[in-house]
């Protein structure tokens, strides 16, 4: 672990910020074992972020990284596989920064099925800048901006981008690290818009907040309540209530991807056509 460390962050940038028992360090160490069980070259590699406690994760990595403007992940993630397709794009967001102010950005990098990896850290509550709700907040759950709890229906943000035209949509939990560095995997290597949502723990903002006791205790939580798909799928309607799946939810090969179908685009107006 310390060599992979060394190859792929950034030195004197550790410790970092996150707070104790925050799960980000989590997902962004997945991300790390899912290029490199790729055995990808990290200078072909470029993490785009916007703002957020997850988005600081490109700071820390020592790959081609932008930490652009809050919500702006994905259009700033546009131009960069738009220069240069030969990159494998990843990007870092969080639940408030890609479906909230991002939203609109998220629909349609799904609907152009642009080739790159959305990994959506869904901590569900905005951490950094004061435990606000944000559309993946739980419904019923209490928050800074919700102190007598949320009555909006949050987002599911899967069927949400799946609807939208992504191709490759996941989830997978912090409790399940090894599952979900091979998701990142399988995700940077379908040809198309592939979002990994990881479901992750924010014990200081929404922990505190919802009662639900320590990290450890959220970790449980995350135990007890992810689903493998073909347990899922074997399940009742009863028996989902108040649990959620995890694995690839759904895949599709085949549709035309976005650089591709630009390239051909030039091609014509050159051609005259």
């Amino acid at each position: 672990m310390e060599a992979m460390i060394d190859k792929y962050f950034r030195p004197g940038r550790l410790p970092h910020i996150w707070c104790p028992g925050c799960g980000n360090g989590v997902v962004t160490g997945t991300i790390v074992k899912a290029v490199a069980k790729l055995d990808l070259d990290k200078d072909k590699v470029a993490v785009i972020s916007g703002i957020g406690c997850s988005s600081r994760a490109s700071g820390y990595l020592d790959f081609n990284t932008v930490h652009s403007a809050h919500g702006r992940a994905l259009p700033v993630a546009t131009g960069v596989k738009l220069a240069d397709p030969g990159l494998t794009v990843i990007v870092v967001t969080g639940d408030g920064d890609a479906t909230a102010i991002g939203g609109n950005h998220l629909i349609h990098a799904a609907r152009r099925n642009i080739d790159m990896t959305v990994v959506l850290y869904n901590n569900s509550i905005y951490g950094m800048t004061g435990g606000q709700y944000s559309p993946l907040t739980p419904t019923g759950s209490k928050a800074t901006t919700a102190p007598y709890a949320t009555i909006e229906q949050d987002f599911n943000v899967a069927e949400l981008v799946k609807a939208a035209g992504a191709t490759f949509v996941a989830r997978g939990t912090t409790f399940h690290a090894q599952i979900l560095a091979d998701l990142i995997a399988k995700g940077i290597e379908h040809k198309g818009f592939s979002l990994i949502e990881a479901v992750t723990a924010c014990p200081i903002s929404y922990g505190r907040q919802n009662k639900m006791g320590g990290p450890a205790d959220m970790m449980k939580w995350q135990r007890d309540h992810a689903v493998p798909l073909a347990a899922w799928d074997k399940m009742t309607e009863e028996q989902k209530a108040g649990k959620f799946p995890i694995g690839v939810l759904y895949q599709v090969e085949g549709r035309q991807e976005y650089t591709a179908a630009y390239d051909e685009l030039i091609a014509r107006a050159q051609g005259g056509k």
